[in-house]
């Protein structure tokens, strides 16, 4: 299994390490190219501005959206979701919010019920976090904070306002590999 991870900007080998010890193989994605022969996507968290520079630097857009349209299974996280949201791909019809819970300083780690990922709290890992407003009822919410939607879902496609990369759960990406293995 090979699980592509954008790897313009951002904590993508963090991701890597996961996947690696869920043994799958990931691949850094930078180009189109890249992209062939790949089994799921990651577009990690980051900054959203400069990856949206990538993107459109490598001719990374169309080739993003058809891939994840297609069917492929595919993980956001933080400005992932950010780049998922109509604003930017196009993927997911959500309005996300930029630092929606502050600044760096307003860091912060909380737990989430997400039934969907088992039955225990998921330790989840916020920084500098976006979160979604105005989610077309087609997008699943998974998890909220305060009322406002920060794990969604919509068939092929989770994203998540927080890094689950920063912590020793790995049912995050446990639920890309499963999706691969239903996809299959």
């Amino acid at each position: 299994m090979v699980v592509g991870v954008l790897a313009l900007q951002g904590g993508f080998e963090a991701h890597a390490s996961i996947l690696r010890s869920l043994g799958a193989e990931p691949r850094q994605v930078r180009t189109p190219n890249d992209l062939e022969g790949i089994d799921a996507l990651i577009i990690p968290g980051g900054e959203s501005t400069v990856m949206t520079l990538g993107i459109e630097r490598e001719g990374l857009a169309e080739p993003l959206r058809d891939l994840i349209r297609s069917g492929t299974p595919t993980l956001g996280t933080c400005a992932g979701m950010i780049m998922l949201d109509r604003a930017h791909l196009g993927i997911l019809d959500v309005e996300v919010e930029r630092n929606a819970f502050g600044r760096q300083l307003a860091s912060f780690e909380t737990d989430l019920d997400i039934p969907e990922l088992g039955n225990a709290p998921l330790r989840a890992v916020f920084i500098r976090a976006p979160r979604l407003n105005a989610p077309d009822p087609a997008v699943e919410v998974l998890a909220e904070i305060d009322g406002h939607p920060v794990a969604v879902r919509k068939d092929n496609v989770l994203a998540v306002a927080f890094h689950p990369e920063l912590t020793d759960d790995p049912r995050v990406h446990e639920w890309l590999v499963s999706a691969v293995k239903e996809h299959a």
